[in-house]
């Protein structure tokens, strides 16, 4: 921790950053909440815009604060965290999501952050500053949250395919839209759980190496309640560039395949929210929307578009620290 105490308006000037970051991660990721249910036409874009930001908001009543807790103190130790270092991880979060919105790529806001923090805190503490067992769980939600969330809406898929083997494709069809306002609602929710969440634990190690929270790491109310309406407000605006990626660029939707990958989706997030594993969002829904499309047959995936995206997924991390890194060492001659 460091020796005294920050500044006032330094604090407060942090504060309002890590808030924008959070602003932020809800406009980048609102295609997640949206796409499917804008791309089967069950909803106009604006109101649901105005729907996955409510369930955004409320997301705090659901979830405990798991994940706020493995970004504020495992992934950089505590101790090593200072003004300059959230400061770098939060540019180098938001530079890498300002440049993937701009060409409409949807990469994890959640894994710019965690490039960012570590990045910025190998730069100043060394490898020895990485808390490895919470990088670790990270990074297995890398590999693991597309791949099982394809795996979950493929399976899904058949099964849904097979009880309704008999209906009517107008009476499937007028089924699932009424189910996807249900699927959306969960997924929106999950959404602002799992990524909110992560700004708050941001906020949350800064005033703790300030020493403002006493001895024991803890997230207060108000940062949870700023973060969440940050986010909802962000969705609100929406990220239309990437909605159009994730809607229809991956494959086309159906009604039924919307409610496949946002009900996967969202056991997905409610699962990672509950062991506090910080997944990506933009992955999660990635694999379900991919796992429906090949469900009907595996020339429906657009997969060039899907390679571009994972390698987007691969830099992520390294663009985002290399960002951070430079930013913390150009904090210091500023210094």
């Amino acid at each position: 921790m460091e020796s005294s105490a920050l500044v006032l308006p330094v604090l407060i000037g942090l504060i309002i950053v890590a808030i924008a970051f959070d602003f932020l991660n809800g406009l980048h990721d609102a295609a997640n909440s949206i796409a499917t249910i804008v791309s089967t036409r069950v909803l106009r874009p604006q109101t649901a815009v105005a729907w996955a930001a409510f369930f955004n908001f409320i997301a705090f009543l659901f979830f405990g604060l798991h994940v706020a807790e493995t970004l504020g103190v495992g992934i950089v130790a505590a101790q090593v965290i200072d003004a300059r270092v959230i400061f770098g991880a939060l540019v180098g979060a938001i530079s890498w999501n300002l440049i993937t919105w701009y060409y409409g790529i949807p990469s994890s806001s959640s894994h710019a952050l965690i490039g960012g923090l570590l990045g910025a805190g190998i730069t100043k503490g060394g490898t020895s500053a990485v808390v490895w067992a919470g990088v670790s769980k990270a990074g297995i939600a890398i590999v693991l949250s597309p791949f099982l969330g394809f795996l979950l809406a493929l399976f899904l898929m058949f099964v849904v395919s097979w009880l309704f083997v008999r209906a009517t494709p107008y009476a499937v069809d007028s089924i699932f839209r009424t189910m996807q306002f249900v699927s959306a609602s969960f997924y929106s929710l999950g959404h602002g759980g799992n990524d909110a969440q992560k700004t708050m634990g941001i906020i949350a190690v800064l005033l703790f190496s300030q020493g403002m929270l006493g001895d024991k790491f803890y997230v207060p109310f108000w940062v949870v309640l700023a973060c969440q309406a940050a986010m909802g407000l962000g969705t609100l605006i929406g990220g239309w560039r990437i909605v159009k990626t994730m809607g229809s660029k991956i494959t086309r939707l159906t009604p039924v395949q919307g409610f496949c990958a946002e009900t996967c989706g969202a056991t997905m997030l409610f699962t990672a929210t509950e062991l506090g594993i910080p997944v990506s969002t933009t992955h999660t829904i990635t694999g379900c929307i991919i796992g429906v499309g090949a469900a009907r047959k595996t020339s429906a995936v657009r997969w060039g578009v899907a390679g571009s995206i994972l390698i987007a997924w691969v830099i992520t991390i390294p663009a985002s620290g290399v960002i951070a890194a430079l930013t913390y060492l150009a904090t210091g001659l500023l210094g």
